[in-house]
């Protein structure tokens, strides 16, 4: 097996590891301190010296033998001290147990999702602790990702497990009455992941492709433990239609090109198909939520042979909806760009003053630019150019700055 499909197994067994250690000890914190170092020894024994008949099962002895020594230490270190050795082992905790016991079969990815998107965390804390308890990546991973320390992110992700430990949350899914509410949670750390990897907030790179590939991954499982779940589905069509747009949204030198200039033949086929076979089913058979409405209009986007051919009437009535069922500023950003492709540019202008004395999104980048492009249409290039600018200067996205300073720099020429 080469590192890429350790690494992968890995990453599939983090979340089932995870949940039998807990169940066992229940200490969320401690278990997942366990976990990691079982991952690292697999990740360096495993290439060289093969994987087990039973992956899962050794990473759970692996992982349950540091779980023992931690419990010894501290009942060591208590007793010293002359405390209560309260974490005191049986002979069932020490020995690691083969087979199901404890749980071991079961899959509490779902469980685990829950636990990591607790409402006592921040968004960010729960982004991390996700991506390193149920996504198996790594603390330097993570920090990677998102352009910080790797011991700020390791900071970020010990209080968000203390902090869990402080709430008193038990290892089980939520009562059935705070479920649906706890899964929106969930699915808006998902889509948190893939966006923050679908176009990077700062940095060099449009793309973080480990970003978006761990969001679809985990995404996924989700689905695949609710497959009756109208808006888990609409997230993963969302994603994958998304997503399918990757391969032409930069050019050779990573510029970004908008999705009017992009070449629609180095899109994924194979996501947008799926992508809308998701989408397509869970309408028909569920409520409509915002992400499946959002789904809906990227696969209009990419069922469009070209960007002139795009059914910008069709686009304008999703909206409509997504605006009545789930508003906000970033909601109506987008409706005033189909506002514009369907009565006109000056009609898109209108929309947008309603944002204007929006705290949430009046000072963003996006806002600048949508209003530079529609003034462009428009034909006022002088205030398109200044507002191209001001966008180039609010973004820390260095793509997106070049693409916004090089369409003023052609505004201001023309």
């Amino acid at each position: 097996m080469t590192t890429i499909e350790v690494e992968d197994l890995l990453r599939q067994l983090v979340p089932q590891v995870l949940g039998v250690l807990v169940r066992r000890y229940g200490q969320f914190d401690a278990c997942e301190d366990a976990v990691q170092e079982a991952l690292l020894a697999a990740a360096t024994q495993w290439p060289e010296e093969g994987t087990p008949d039973n992956p899962k099962a050794w990473l759970i002895t692996v992982a349950s033998r540091r779980m023992t020594d931690q419990l010894r230490s501290e009942i060591a270190r208590r007793r010293r001290e002359d405390a209560v050795a309260a974490l005191a082992p049986t002979d069932e905790a020490v020995a690691p147990a083969p087979g199901d016991e404890h749980g071991a079969d079961r899959d509490d990815t779902l469980t685990l999702l829950f636990m990591c998107c607790h409402p006592a965390l921040s968004p960010a804390s729960q982004v991390a602790l996700t991506l390193r308890a149920v996504g198996g990546l790594t603390t330097a991973q993570i920090a990677t990702a998102f352009f910080v320390p790797e011991a700020t992110m390791a900071q970020r992700i010990t209080r968000a497990k203390q902090r869990i430990k402080a709430t008193g949350a038990q290892f089980g899914l939520p009562p059935p009455d705070e479920r649906a509410a706890r899964l929106r949670v969930v699915l808006h750390v998902l889509y948190l992941i893939f966006n923050e990897g679908y176009t990077a907030t700062s940095g060099p790179d449009l793309h973080r492709t480990e970003l978006t590939t761990e969001a679809i991954r985990l995404t996924r499982m989700v689905h695949r433990l609710l497959p009756d779940d109208g808006e888990v589905a609409g997230l993963l069509a969302l994603m994958l239609l998304t997503d399918a747009r990757r391969p032409a949204r930069t050019g050779p030198d990573g510029a970004l090109i908008p999705l009017a200039e992009q070449d629609r033949t180095r899109w994924n086929r194979a996501y947008i198909e799926e992508g809308i076979a998701l989408v397509t089913a869970a309408l028909s058979s569920s409520p409509p939520g915002p992400y499946q409405v959002q789904a809906a209009i990227a696969a209009v986007h990419d069922e469009a042979p070209s960007s002139d051919r795009t059914d910008w009437p069709q686009v304008l009535a999703l909206y409509g909806v997504l605006d009545r069922i789930a508003p906000n500023p970033m909601v109506t950003l987008n409706q005033a760009i189909a506002v514009a492709m369907v009565h006109g540019p000056q009609s898109g202008l209108d929309r947008l003053r309603a944002l204007d004395g929006d705290d949430r999104v009046s000072g963003h980048h996006r806002l600048h630019a949508v209003r530079a492009h529609l003034l462009e249409l428009a034909g006022d290039h002088a205030a398109a150019r200044a507002e191209y600018l001001r966008a180039a200067r609010r973004t820390t996205s260095l793509p997106e700055q070049r693409y916004l300073e090089n369409r003023a720099a052609r505004l201001g020429t023309s």
